[in-house]
């Protein structure tokens, strides 16, 4: 996938389907990708399920839209949003879109706005079906976004030299063969003819087969500290001309 940073972003928030605990962590996320022009929720206001939303609106510059449900057991708020999210792309004001929901009944919006040329990332819940996910260019799971509690003593103790304030990322998928194969299939796609892949270019094409990998979800930082941790790979960094900049290959053992 081309980067995504810089992008103006409309973020279309599906109140009913993803918890509202986390928003500030939520857009500190969508800013490394670009700028939210559009910010709006859609829900039925009236009912008491997401009365908690109601105070992060105003903290957050978000546009509630309501949308009354008509009928018992529907989300009324799918079409509402699949309605804007059209007049938007039609406007020609955004270049990507961020689908905030763990419904997968968005997967036609996502693969429609990327036939339109849209980029288009996805944020939700780790039940989140995988047709939404794969429509997505990037899918971001909500549980990866949670702030750090504040260490105990005896973790203060056990970690001294972690940063105060530092965000732990808590694991959500373990480290599998599977993973292993997905970086190995991905480096030999894109190696040059002695094996050596850009790491850069290695998370663009994990990323073109797994729209949700995220070295967070295995409890890393970065992608370099995950691939290092499995002792398969080899590392060769080398002077990009621009100062202090390195650019960091690896290589199958």
């Amino acid at each position: 996938m081309d980067p995504i940073n810089d992008l103006r972003l409309a973020v279309l928030i599906d109140a009913d389907n993803v918890p509202y605990a986390n928003v500030k962590q939520m857009f500190e996320e969508i800013a490394k990708y670009g700028t939210p022009t559009f910010k709006r929720i859609y829900a039925d206001w009236t009912k008491p399920t997401v009365s908690g939303w109601k105070n992060v609106l105003l903290q957050n510059a978000i546009t509630p839209v309501q949308q009354y449900s008509y009928s018992t057991g529907k989300n009324s708020s799918d079409s509402a949003m699949i309605i804007d999210a059209m007049d938007i792309l039609y406007s020609g004001k955004v270049d990507g879109f961020c689908i905030v929901s763990s419904d997968s009944d968005f997967t036609r919006l996502a693969i429609r706005l990327r036939e339109a040329g849209m980029k288009v990332i996805g944020i939700g819940e780790k039940k989140t079906l995988i047709p939404f996910i794969t429509a997505c260019d990037k899918f971001i799971y909500i549980e990866i976004l949670k702030e750090e509690e504040p260490a105990t003593e005896e973790e203060k103790k056990i970690r001294p030299s972690k940063k105060q304030g530092a965000k732990k990322t808590n694991p959500i998928n373990k480290i599998d063969q599977e993973l292993v194969k997905l970086l190995k299939d991905s480096i030999a796609d894109i190696a040059d003819e002695n094996g050596w892949a850009h790491l850069g270019n290695l998370g663009s094409q994990i990323l073109k087969k797994k729209p949700d990998f995220d070295s967070r979800n295995y409890g890393f930082p970065k992608m370099l500290p995950l691939i290092k941790s499995l002792n398969k790979f080899v590392f060769d960094e080398r002077e990009s001309g621009r100062g202090n900049i390195k650019h960091v290959y690896v290589k199958i053992k």
